[in-house]
């Protein structure tokens, strides 16, 4: 075994990454070509169908490296997580100029005009990247302008430069979103995902699934045999999940019990958790 992840290297028997070369076997090795996602969110798959289920998404702007495009699929590597998969190829747009501004709320509608009256061409979800071209303002709301003409409310976007001072807070902001395995948007989240976006937005490159955040992200932690010593931010993992601590009590997570972000004693879960897979099984402090 050559110890690589083929979620986070672009690799098969007849393709891979040129950087693995030297590394792994394969028919051939290319260049991938820098692109990003130009659609609101993407799914990413692990085989190119659409009944291979969802591994994880990409939200709009985000940047990836496109290895392989067919009629229907594109085979890509996120760059922000360096995840793996196949998205449509119709979500994969050109890079034609760097993102300027984030979305900062959960969601926002995309105008086609500066006019929230007029008709709304999408929504996008918080962490989603724009480029934008200037600023007008109608009957007293302001609007970020994109060079297509289409508009967004100003105020619920950020400068990419700016991050959020307190990664619990916008967890919080993501309360009774959806719970979709595989989702990283505030239309449907799960555990490792709520994690991902909300440090995403404060700066931090986070890994995407729950087996590479309990090994990678930030520090182990020793809580003590009680979990006194757990603070607000710090993670709880589970086998196969992740929650936030909100205080020394309260967890927050994206979770198949309540299928939402929601809130709820750690003591409570830990309880209710443990029935069926055992109790929690790390800490970590990002």
């Amino acid at each position: 075994m050559n110890g690589l992840d083929k979620r986070l290297h672009a690799w098969r028997d007849d393709l891979a990454d040129e950087r693995l070369k030297g590394r792994i076997e394969a028919g051939r090795f290319v260049v991938g070509r820098p692109a990003r996602v130009g659609v609101p969110v993407a799914d990413m798959l692990a085989e190119p169908d659409t009944s291979a289920g969802l591994n994880t998404q990409l939200l709009l702007g985000d940047h990836v490296l496109v290895f392989e495009e067919g009629p229907e699929w594109a085979w890509v590597q996120a760059v922000h997580d360096n995840y793996v998969g196949y998205v449509a190829r119709s979500a994969i747009g050109a890079v034609v100029v760097e993102a300027t501004h984030v979305v900062s709320v959960p969601r926002t509608f995309l105008y086609s005009g500066a006019d929230l009256k007029l008709p709304r061409k999408a929504c996008l979800s918080m962490g989603s990247r724009l480029s934008v071209d200037g600023f007008a303002e109608t009957r007293g709301t302001r609007y970020a302008m994109l060079a297509s003409g289409e508009a967004l409310i100003a105020a619920h976007l950020e400068p990419v430069e700016e991050s959020a001072d307190d990664y619990v807070g916008v967890a919080e902001a993501l309360l009774s979103t959806p719970y979709l395995w595989g989702g990283t948007s505030a239309f449907g989240i799960d555990c490792s995902g709520l994690v991902q976006l909300s440090l995403r937005m404060a700066g931090r490159p986070v890994p995407r699934d729950t087996d590479m955040q309990a090994s990678a992200l930030g520090e182990p932690l020793d809580p003590g045999a009680d979990m006194a010593g757990l603070r607000r931010g710090d993670l709880v993992f589970w086998k196969g999940h992740v929650a936030i601590m909100l205080d020394g009590q309260e967890i927050i997570h994206a979770n198949g019990h309540t299928m939402t972000v929601s809130r709820e004693k750690l003591s409570a879960a830990v309880e209710r958790i443990a029935y069926l897979y055992g109790g929690p099984t790390g800490f970590r402090r990002p």
